[in-house]
């Protein structure tokens, strides 16, 4: 199983909890949505319900009151020319035949007269047309009793809401039984309509003597709340939309320092592999030749003492980017002497043909000194391996070193580096040749932490200046809490 695939585990497992994080506040978002979407529906359904309710109550009881009794019979004269019985409800009256006495108490006009235009005389064997009755049968004849006998004296309209007359009858025949106003939901063929029975009373005896029925269709009011219930749903479906992506993108960042602590310790664990290969595959090699011949182990064990120095050098290393890519709890800037803290790291080079030119002006920076001390030993150790001056038949390096202000220097005599080629070598892994790359890309992680930079120029007479710039006093502790 290479890196690759082990890496593979643990980011599927972070994409998976991302997508449950995800759907979980999607799923929360939505059933929020739909509760609330749900009472606004019901409850302006309701409203528009009651609303049409009301209107047909007042046109319940304008009818009702429109409706008198004189010596000739019941009136309805007023109902014809009323708004109550020309809009677009159904008004229907129904007369009691049981309760009004005989027929020569019918149904009249305000003169006195019958509506055929016959007087009192005449009205005991006639039958008469109520005024404003739809139709063209009289009384007794457009509805006939039915059961309970009730007559439908009145109609306003075209009958657009198919409710059965037994239906009619019967709600007329509940509100005049109990006394009371009665509010329904009725069937109408394949819908349902609103219906509303208001008895009414006989003058003077005040009894019961027929009722009002009121038939609404709802789906002539109700269109404002079809659009609103649209509207709601393409709303609802709208924000849970919306509601899913803003989750993908919180989720992510919620697992943000999660992707960050996985890829740094694919980092580190890849430094270490790729740092401790050469000095084991040396010590190694150097083992197995002294082994075939114990004679030339002291030939030998320079070069193992190397691999361990060097050994030793990658440890420190590996572990110094850990702590970089660790919390900000591991990062201690104080108060610094830079130029110190240089000389010590420059009096620890290793003896050899070796020049060394140290210019250190006196200088305190606020740095973490361990780290700072990693990138300093770094650079010089750079210098040493690929800073050797042409043409010395031993191989001897010239460094100069110099401290100024904020700033580190350490040039050599090597082949250079131009400017342009700095950050290809600060990156992982990549080396002009005899490194392993890890060394410049450190030193460039530690002066960002400190809120620095690492920079390189052309050395005047040849090789190249690497010149490590740490923040002012105080900024260190800002760049590092700006990457934490």
């Amino acid at each position: 199983m290479t890196d690759r695939d082990r890496a593979a585990g643990p980011r599927r497992r972070l994409r998976r909890l991302q997508r449950r994080l995800t759907l979980a506040y999607t799923l929360t978002t939505l059933v929020g949505v739909s509760v609330l979407s749900w009472l606004v529906i019901h409850t302006d359904g309701r409203s528009w319900r009651n609303a049409e309710f009301d209107e047909m109550l007042r046109h319940a009881a304008v009818s009702t009151s429109l409706i008198y009794y004189t010596d000739a019979g019941v009136q309805l004269d007023g109902l014809r020319d009323d708004e109550s019985t020309r809009g677009r409800h159904q008004v229907f009256v129904l007369l009691s035949r049981t309760r009004i006495g005989t027929p020569a108490k019918g149904v009249a006009d305000g003169a006195g007269k019958d509506t055929t235009g016959r007087t009192a005389a005449g009205r005991a064997t006639a039958s008469t047309r109520p005024t404003g009755a739809a139709g063209p049968r009289p009384v007794g004849a457009a509805g006939p009793a039915g059961p309970g006998g009730l007559d439908r004296v009145f109609t306003s309209g075209s009958r657009s809401v198919p409710v059965s007359d037994e239906r009619i009858a019967a709600l007329a025949r509940t509100a005049m039984e109990e006394d009371v106003t009665v509010r329904e939901e009725v069937p109408a063929g394949d819908r349902t309509a609103y219906a509303v029975a208001r008895p009414f009373y006989h003058d003077e005896t005040q009894e019961t003597t027929g009722a009002v029925v009121v038939i609404g269709d709802p789906g002539l009011r109700m269109a404002e709340h079809t659009r609103l219930t649209y509207a709601v749903l393409t709303g609802s479906g709208l924000l849970t939309l919306l509601a899913a992506f803003t989750g993908h993108l919180l989720s992510g960042r919620s697992l943000r320092p999660a992707w960050q602590a996985l890829e740094a310790q694919e980092r580190l664990l890849a430094d270490a592999a790729h740092e401790l290969r050469t000095p084991v595959a040396i010590m190694r090699s150097s083992m197995d030749v002294a082994g075939t011949d114990p004679r030339n182990l002291p030939t030998h064990l320079p070069r193992i003492r190397r691999a361990t120095d060097r050994l030793t050098d990658v440890v420190e290393n590996v572990l110094t980017r850990g702590r970089l890519q660790d919390s900000a709890a591991s990062f201690s800037p104080v108060p610094l002497r830079l130029d110190q803290l240089v000389e010590d790291a420059c009096g620890e080079l290793p003896p050899g043909r070796l020049t060394l030119t140290l210019r250190l002006d006196e200088s305190v920076v606020d740095a973490d000194p361990a780290l700072t001390r990693v990138a300093v030993r770094n650079l010089l150790d750079n210098a040493l391996r690929h800073g050797r001056t042409p043409g010395d038949p031993h191989g001897g390096a010239e460094i100069d070193v110099s401290v100024r202000g904020h700033t580190v220097s350490v040039a050599d005599r090597g082949p250079g580096v131009a400017a342009e080629e700095l950050p290809e070598l600060t990156e992982r892994f990549r080396s002009r040749g005899g490194g392993s790359g890890i060394g410049l890309s450190l030193v460039r992680e530690i002066a960002a932490a400190h809120g620095g930079t690492l920079t390189a120029r052309p050395r005047p007479g040849g090789g190249a200046a690497f010149l490590l710039a740490l923040g002012p006093a105080g900024q260190a502790r800002h760049a590092r809490a700006g990457t934490s």
